[in-house]
């Protein structure tokens, strides 16, 4: 099927003649997605939509009420029916939209259902098991999912890699400190290694147990750690965690309690209130087991509040739930807030008054949640930076994100309101200070780059670490242009030096937090016209080019997660209604507003919007980790075509091919 979709999509196809939208067209779509987007704001002018992953988080949810012994049965009927109905064709369970088999997502997609009440008989539950079994069983699972398992007295502990308690009193300059991990492996790590030294058992009222779903019985398992390995560091890690289990066992019992005493106080200051620790859901679960492992009472007021921020992370439709891995209301805000910003300006605004009262209400809910007088895990790097970011969450003020800032920064900015002063260069000064040694920037720290981490046996995931990547120094450099401080231009030569060195044979730059390609060029192009590099400078045009190259005859954008698992770069089986609001905004700031392919691409968007003025998108359209863990931002397909037919519609009646932004 990819090799039918790289074939079509190599297809010179941007010269084909396309009749161009009239003004009055552009306007109607532009009103309709504009009203749409509107009415989902929140009376306290902030927006936010659902974030939806895999099957491991909701099914995770179930395990952790049968591990507390908390079950609320209703709920996890509606559960079922969310996982049931996701469960793709292959028996298993996808990481993403009609993506392939993979086992991890799978056992525990399993296990929920049958603690909710499956009948292993059931067709749906044969094939699942026969699948896991086909690809090795349940010991072939990854590191956090053998964790669940050990928790559950599923396998052994010696079937997870060795990670004692003692890291936690490592300083910050030995290697396997967790100040050297990133934020969300931090705060992950810190409540998992309390529950790895302690070994509680799962209450599991229902005594459900999945030893079906085993090749090999979990007590004669010979080998746990089999990869997947990225060098030959793996493998001597993996000798490394063969002589540490001995060890282990032999540091005294008081270092023991005093490295258990430092992961609680590590975490209680993070704890967040309601948003929990480090505002995700692996971070939170942890904590709450880990409250229950150290005897703390379900009525204590911090394992409560830990408590209720898991459970608000539940998405209830009524006859089914799911749980998001966390809540996105400031990136919702920033992205839309651009969005009808794009379209209530311009030559002919659309409400151009409701959009100013509504940006008010934004930009005051966004000024109020702007973290100035907590130094977060960041200052460890930088201690005598004061803070000045937003987080991605609604609190999450020991870990602000770049990105966020930046995307926030610059929409304040735009509005040109004296109120954001303040907040814009308490902002920037942060953006400054955050930027790595080789001019990027990371989404949450700085230089967090030591790459041999990725290679311990724990991270089979890959994903243990926050460097700089292309999309998140883009935005930073967008922000500071569009700012146009002159003492900051040797910060954005810096950065737009890490981007011309980062940029792909092909032409296309790395999505790291977006799918995938086409999000990465995107954001670079913006970034790279908001700084004045040349329009015809060589990087631009292999890019422009890459785009051309990648556009489907139907004259929209489509990318797949497989991109991230060596697929097809900038290709997916269907256009896609985010992928080509990128790719034409992409484009478009780089001067190319009436190339063909642009044309072809709003012509696409316009087609394709429903009567409600909104955009329909059933692929995942982010990541989380590559290849291990993928998103689905839900407001996704309504922000970006949005600001891209605004801003089509803008350039066209302003007779300017320039886009005066950085987003």
């Amino acid at each position: 099927m990819l090799d039918d979709v790289t074939n079509s999509a190599t297809t010179e196809n941007t010269g084909s003649a396309v009749s161009e939208l009239t003004a009055s067209e552009l306007d109607r779509v532009v009103e309709r997605a504009h009203a749409a987007l509107g009415g989902k704001q929140n009376d306290d002018g902030h927006w936010v939509f659902e974030l939806e992953a895999d099957a491991t988080i909701p099914a995770e949810y179930v395990l952790l009420e049968h591990f507390l012994d908390r079950i609320d049965q209703p709920l996890e009927d509606k559960i079922g029916v969310y996982l049931r109905r996701i469960q793709g064709e292959h028996g298993g369970w996808p990481l993403y939209h009609d993506g392939e088999f993979n086992i991890s997502a799978t056992v525990k997609a399993y296990y929920a259902l049958k603690c909710i009440g499956d009948d292993i008989n059931a067709p749906h539950m044969q094939r699942a098991r026969q699948a896991v079994l086909d690809h090795g069983g349940a010991e072939r699972t990854n590191v956090f999912t053998r964790f669940q398992l050990a928790l559950f007295g599923e396998i052994p502990w010696h079937g997870t890699p060795v990670m004692p308690v003692e890291l936690m009193l490592l300083p910050r300059s030995a290697f396997f400190s967790v100040w050297n991990m990133s934020y969300w492996s931090r705060t992950v790590i810190a409540p998992l290694l309390v529950l790895a030294a302690l070994r509680p058992v799962a209450v599991n009222p229902r005594g459900v147990h999945v030893q079906e779903l085993f090749v090999t019985p979990p007590d004669q398992v010979k080998d746990w750690i089999k990869g997947p390995y990225r060098s030959k560091w793996g493998h001597a890690f993996k000798v490394l965690d063969q002589v540490l289990r001995p060890v282990v066992k032999l540091i005294p019992q008081k270092v023991h309690k005093k490295a258990i005493r430092a992961s609680v106080d590590f975490i209680e200051p993070r704890l967040n209130g309601i948003d929990g620790l480090g505002a995700i859901y692996p971070a939170m679960a942890n904590t709450v087991m880990m409250y229950r492992a150290l005897g703390v009472p379900d009525s204590d007021p911090r394992a409560n509040t830990a408590w209720e921020s898991v459970r608000a992370l539940l998405v209830d439709h009524g006859d089914e739930v799911y749980c998001q891995p966390c809540v996105s209301p400031i990136w919702d805000t920033g992205l839309a807030g651009h969005a009808m910003m794009e379209a209530g300006s311009g030559p002919n605004p659309i409400a151009q008054k409701e959009t100013q009262e509504k940006m008010a209400k934004a930009a005051e809910w966004l000024r109020d949640r702007q973290i100035l007088d907590v130094k977060g895990d960041w200052a460890i790097n930088r201690p005598d930076l004061e803070p000045g970011g937003w987080a991605f969450q609604y609190r999450n003020d020991y870990y602000p994100d770049v990105d966020d800032t930046a995307v926030v920064g610059m929409l304040l900015h735009r509005q040109n309101d004296p109120a954001n002063d303040e907040a814009i260069e308490r902002a920037r000064k942060w953006i400054v200070g955050m930027q790595s040694t080789n001019g990027g920037w990371g989404a949450f720290d700085v230089d967090n780059d030591k790459e041999l981490l990725n290679h311990i046996p724990f991270s089979d995931h890959g994903a243990l670490l926050d460097p700089p990547t292309a999309d998140v120094t883009a935005r930073c450099i967008s922000f500071l242009a569009q700012l146009g401080h002159a003492e900051d231009r040797p910060v954005i030569e810096r950065a737009l030096d890490y981007l011309r060195g980062d940029q792909e044979q092909d032409g296309s730059w790395f999505g790291r937090w977006g799918t995938n390609y086409i999000y990465g060029t995107w954001s670079v192009l913006c970034a790279l016209n908001a700084a004045g590099v040349s329009h015809d400078d060589p990087m631009v045009v292999r890019a422009v080019e890459w785009l051309r190259s990648v556009q489907r005859p139907d004259g929209g954008w489509g990318e797949g997660c497989e991109s991230y698992e060596d697929g097809p770069r900038g290709r997916y089986k269907e256009s896609l209604p985010s992928q080509t609001a990128w790719a034409v905004l992409g484009m478009m700031a780089v001067g190319r507003r009436d190339d063909p392919a642009v044309k072809r691409g709003i012509a696409w968007l316009s087609k394709q919007q429903g009567e409600n003025g909104e955009w329909e998108e059933e692929p995942y359209n982010a990541v989380g980790f590559p290849k291990v863990f993928y998103l689905k931002y839900h407001g996704y397909k309504q922000f970006f075509p949005l600001l891209a037919v605004s801003r089509y519609r803008n350039l066209q009646s302003s007779n300017s091919g320039e886009v005066s932004y950085g987003f």
